[in-house]
């Protein structure tokens, strides 16, 4: 035992950790993510199989040769899968996670080779003696640490060329973790007797946890995004045209960034984060309306020049209220996303909207896309001076608005999902 402290002590902290991380999710409105899931299952057994073969290694009078090479054989397979779902698990944190089977089998291409090479080459595997301990060194002891070097350095180039674009603190969480197990490696590639490949699982899974999938925090997180949907469905409720805006100017959004996701143009920019933090604030893109008069905002009829004034102050409201009354929410990016939308969606491509006149790629490109979102569902929704205008009609407008109110490839994209989209009016219109 005395060989395997380490791994017992790393084996107990990750055990504790998964008890732990199963009591706050058991029967909690939680979402888990599969890959660390996955990743808490098969840590704990890499590190079992790291502490055995540390006992097994020095023992090599007692423990038969073919069970060294059994026990290796494990451990080598375990600690390249803990690898694996590492490497599948930042890259759906980052990026997201392509549902094409084609696209998992090329992510998963280098631990299919690593895992075959391995298992074509244990039983050459040699066990040398140390000073302090014995250790293994063979191809498939390279090949673990090939497989390292290979999968996380895609990560580091994904961090490189997305940088701009990623969430800053997922950014610095995935960074550390790849410098510390680089770090590792370095160390025992040098000194091949210390034996320390179990922090490597250890430290990640505790490092994940605490900055993205702690229950606690995302239990919070949870209960802001709620919040902020509460409160701007209660805005909506004080002007009894827009029942249901919110829900389907959300739709519509999630319509245009499901569709981006998969355009070439945009897929270095639609990463995880961003597409989610754009569907989720859109519901905040009228917030500032709640400081506009019931006699504005509720009136039957036309609006005169005045009146027109007074309500597109919301824009210009809604974003100040964004930046003061939610400042306490500790996203960001999210913040930054809201705060535009919310400023902007009036705002036109040809430069004539309001409230700042921006023209063209000025507008940030989130506020583009719910300016179409919020055209579309006014126009096809029922409102208490006219009746909802034949769907065919608002595909129309929305279509002659191309280039010049609405981002031209925004608005094909828009148009390209008028199945979906008709279907989905057509349930939702009263």
């Amino acid at each position: 035992m005395q060989y395997a402290k380490l791994q017992i002590f790393c084996f107990l902290l990750v055990v504790f950790l998964n008890i732990t991380y199963i009591k706050a999710t058991l029967n909690k409105k939680i979402s888990c993510n599969k890959f660390y899931d996955a990743l808490m299952a098969i840590a704990p057994i890499a590190i079992f199989f790291d502490g055995l073969t540390a006992i097994t290694v020095n023992k090599l009078e007692q423990i038969a040769h073919e069970w060294n090479l059994v026990f290796h054989w494990l451990f080598f397979i375990s600690m390249d899968l803990v690898i694996y779902f590492l490497y599948l698990y930042m890259i759906d944190k980052t990026i997201g996670m392509s549902k094409k089977k084609s696209k998992l089998f090329l992510l998963s291409l280098p631990t299919i080779i690593s895992i075959f090479i391995i298992c074509l080459t244990i039983k050459d595997l040699k066990f040398y003696e140390g000073n302090y301990t014995n250790y293994s060194m063979g191809i498939s002891v390279i090949t673990c640490y090939t497989s390292l070097l290979i999968h996380y350095g895609i990560i580091f180039a994904l961090m490189i060329l997305k940088y701009k674009h990623l969430a800053k603190r997922k950014v610095n969480t995935i960074l550390i973790s790849l410098i510390f197990s680089f770090s590792l490696l370095i160390v025992q590639a040098i000194n091949k007797e210390a034996l320390i490949s179990a922090f490597f699982p250890t430290i990640s899974l505790i490092g994940m946890y605490i900055s993205l999938e702690d229950p606690f925090i995302r239990r919070l997180e949870m209960y802001n995004q709620e919040m902020v949907s509460d409160f701007s469905t209660l805005i909506e409720s004080r002007d009894n045209s827009t029942g249901g805006h919110v829900k389907r100017t959300k739709y519509y959004v999630s319509i245009i960034v499901n569709s981006m996701k998969k355009d070439a143009k945009y897929k270095n920019i639609m990463t995880y984060d961003y597409c989610k933090n754009i569907i989720d604030a859109s519901p905040m893109h009228d917030i500032g309306k709640i400081a506009t008069p019931d006699s504005v905002l509720q009136k039957n009829g036309k609006l005169t020049k005045e009146e027109y004034e007074i309500i597109k102050k919301h824009t210009i409201e809604g974003s100040r209220i964004i930046k003061e009354t939610f400042s306490n929410i500790d996203d960001q990016d999210f913040l930054n996303v809201a705060y535009d939308c919310a400023r902007y969606h009036h705002e036109k491509y040809n430069g004539n909207g309001y409230p700042e006149g921006l023209k063209e790629e000025k507008i940030p490109l989130h506020a583009r896309i719910m300016a179409i979102a919020d055209v579309f569902d006014a126009i096809s929704s029922k409102r208490c001076y006219r009746d909802a205008l034949p769907l065919d009609e608002c595909f129309k407008i929305i279509q002659d608005g191309k280039n010049s109110d609405f981002d031209p490839d925004l608005v094909d994209l828009f148009l390209a999902k008028k199945d979906d989209i008709y279907k989905f009016c057509i349930e939702n219109r009263k």
